[in-house]
């Protein structure tokens, strides 16, 4: 073995935490703020990058002359890659080091960024977010060990949780400006920001490095099998999560045969893992009851997080309006979100994780039921309270889900590949089941409430009968045939049918989310009782019998 890889010496407060992480020196005040601005950029930068393209899907359709079906595998391409890069980044970092890990990384996404501009045809578009997926996980992490470099030694959690919840602000920030810059050179003008955005984060990071960690061998030969099967059995997942709702699930039969290969590829890398003396994946401490129960609370509270993408902002891009008349409910969806990566890095407490997951979810429940009121005159006044909350459930739960994990693998640093992946892939599929389920029910209940409203419309009723005398007088003039005016007259109120049927189906999915919501609480609350009984009877002395004291 080289003695590049033999871990140096370090004084006890330089040590790094765990393996692939930095060491930390210490650093005078003016290092520190400049490792924390150093950290929201880069943090920054790679949530950026996917954010952009989501928050502005409906407009990049007509520009790359594709379907929405099609404009689909953008964001799904995104999510393909990225829930299977930890699986070697974490492991590149420990053998090859973090400075090279971040110049490699940030030089490559910069390339990247760059490609966008050279974009002309949908095909390229998604091998380029593809791509960013990758790269998008690399930034993720050296913005956490950049904002760590920022905080005191007894401050180290609060640098974990405003490192972590700085990934969460790309999607309501992107949402708020990304407008502007559409106006300014359409798509091309996204793709400028980002490439400055990119290279301007490279120069930060090669002005201000990270301090060296230790370095060790840890690459076998089967990692590579084990990530081949992983990665193509994720992507699969993925996929078909992703545009199961938009080809529909019955009606695309390639969509069943890709589920199938999935799950067959990720059993097969299990398999592997499993057997393995010195696995990737430790499935043995992935099927522990404690680490199940993690991966379970984030994938539900991911999906119920949906309701403020797929839920309030399409329930009003489907009743007409624009981003730019979302502009203020954007800002107050960056200022929830700010709140609660503020809130949740100032009141950590690995002691009260619970608590802390109970008050994210009780905001993310109330904010629900406020917006399960809507009608076709609700506009983004009426849900600037609840989406203020949401916003900041989504940032508040985050820290401290990943504290619980963290602390359970600083005991045994050998499942940090196990959890990282586990976490992250828990993250994602939670947003694409959340997704999924919210989009399919509500076309499901779209087509229930339109066929109960047809059928309460008869023309013998005088009331329908004068709804559409009143809609063919106002085609008079354009339509001079009374037969044409007629039918419009009926393809109006038609429309004014499926409109209804869509507020009532947005409806019955902000209430479902709400009941979810409940029921994770509920869930919540049943395990904090059970551990402070159990607390309680660990703290109480036992009492013996007079007898056998004697």
């Amino acid at each position: 073995m080289s003695d590049k890889y033999v871990p140096r010496q370090w004084q006890p407060h330089e040590r790094p935490t765990l393996p692939g992480s930095a060491s930390t020196p210490l650093h005078p005040a003016g290092r520190r703020i400049a490792f924390a601005a150093v950290g929201i950029v880069v943090a920054l930068t790679g949530g950026l990058s996917n954010a952009l393209v989501t928050a502005n899907l409906v407009y990049l359709q007509g520009t790359l002359g594709a379907y929405a079906a099609e404009m689909a595998w953008l964001p799904a391409a995104y999510v393909m890659t990225n829930m299977s890069a930890n699986l070697v980044l974490v492991k590149f970092r420990q053998q090859f080091g973090l400075r090279l890990f971040t110049e490699i990384f940030l030089a490559l996404y910069a390339l990247i960024a760059f490609a966008h501009l050279f974009v002309h045809s949908l095909g390229s578009a998604i091998s380029v977010r593809a791509a960013h997926g990758l790269v998008g996980a690399a930034l993720s992490s050296l913005g956490l060990y950049y904002m760590i470099q920022a905080f005191p030694a007894k401050h180290r959690l609060k640098a974990v949780v405003t490192g972590l919840g700085l990934t969460q602000l790309a999607l309501p920030l992107a949402r708020v400006f990304s407008t502007e810059l559409l106006q300014f050179g359409e798509w091309r003008g996204l793709y400028l920001f980002e490439l400055g955005l990119a290279l301007f984060a490279l120069a930060c990071v090669l002005v201000l490095k990270l301090p060296p960690g230790d370095r060790y061998r840890v690459f076998e030969k089967l990692d590579a099998a084990t990530f081949v099967l992983f990665a193509g059995g994720s992507a699969g997942l993925a996929a078909v999560l992703s545009l199961g709702r938009v080809l529909w699930w019955t009606s695309t039969p390639w969509l069943g045969v890709v589920l199938a290969l999935s799950i067959a590829l990720l059993c097969a890398a299990v398999a592997i893992e499993h057997n393995r003396r010195r696995p990737m994946l430790n499935t043995r401490w992935l099927a522990s009851g404690d680490i199940l129960r993690l991966v379970l609370a984030v994938l539900l509270i991911r999906l119920v997080l949906s309701e403020q993408a797929t839920g309030a902002v399409g329930f009003f891009q489907n009743i007409g309006l624009d981003n730019t008349q979302m502009h203020t409910l954007f800002w107050l969806m960056l200022l929830g979100a700010t709140c609660g990566v503020v809130a949740s890095a100032l009141l950590i407490d690995p002691q009260h994780i619970t608590e802390h997951l109970i008050t994210a979810v009780a905001a993310i429940a109330i904010g629900c039921f406020l917006d399960a009121r809507a009608t076709s005159l609700t506009r983004p006044e009426q849900m600037y309270a609840s989406q203020f909350l949401l916003a900041f459930g989504s940032t508040f739960f985050v820290a401290p889900a990943m504290v619980a994990g963290i602390g359970r693998v600083a005991t045994q640093p050998g499942n940090l590949i196990s959890f990282v992946v586990m976490f992250g892939m828990a993250q994602n599929m939670g947003g694409l089941l959340g997704s999924a389920f919210l989009g399919t029910l509500q076309v499901v209940r779209e087509k229930f409430h339109a066929s109960q409203l047809m059928d309460h419309l008869v023309l013998t009723d005088p009331q329908v009968a004068a709804r559409l005398q009143a809609y063919a007088s106002a085609y008079a003039r354009a339509l001079p045939d009374a037969a044409a005016r007629q039918t419009q007259a009926m393809r109006t109120l038609s429309g004014i049918v499926t409109r209804e049927a869509n507020v009532l189906a947005y409806n019955d999915v902000f209430l479902t989310i709400g009941l979810i919501a409940i029921a994770i609480l509920l869930w919540f609350l049943f395990f904090l009782v059970q551990r402070n009984r159990q607390r309680q009877r660990e703290a109480t002395p036992t009492t013996l019998p007079a007898s056998a004291r004697a």
